[in-house]
């Protein structure tokens, strides 16, 4: 079964929205797999100033067909004013692998 597989990155405050928000998309079938990799540093420019953040990052694993759904959703869990959610196409990787990203995230 072939889907372009997409790999999506966003930022949280902390670990409970974290986990939070990964258990959401994979159990709604957003997502087959979420990383959350704790003790990310992030500098930005917000509302003029520049900002430093301890953050959370996750790692979403999903398929273009349901990047619109995940996006919708995102901003519905996500306890910041502009989550970050960029979506970058996985180009390769291992076919069994990109296989389940589908099935998993085939909406029910």
């Amino acid at each position: 079964m072939y889907m372009t597989p997409l790999v999506c990155f966003s930022t949280c405050p902390d670990a409970a929205s974290a986990d939070r928000i990964a258990t959401a998309l994979v159990e709604e079938r957003l997502a087959a797999c979420v990383n959350v990799l704790p003790g990310v540093r992030s500098t930005y420019r917000w509302q003029g100033q520049v900002q430093r953040d301890d953050e959370i990052l996750l790692v979403i694993k999903t398929g273009v067909d349901r990047l619109d759904a995940l996006r919708e959703r995102l901003a519905t869990l996500h306890p910041y004013e502009l989550p970050e959610l960029i979506a970058v196409e996985a180009t390769g990787g291992l076919p069994a692998y990109l296989d389940w990203i589908a099935t998993e995230t085939r909406a029910p």
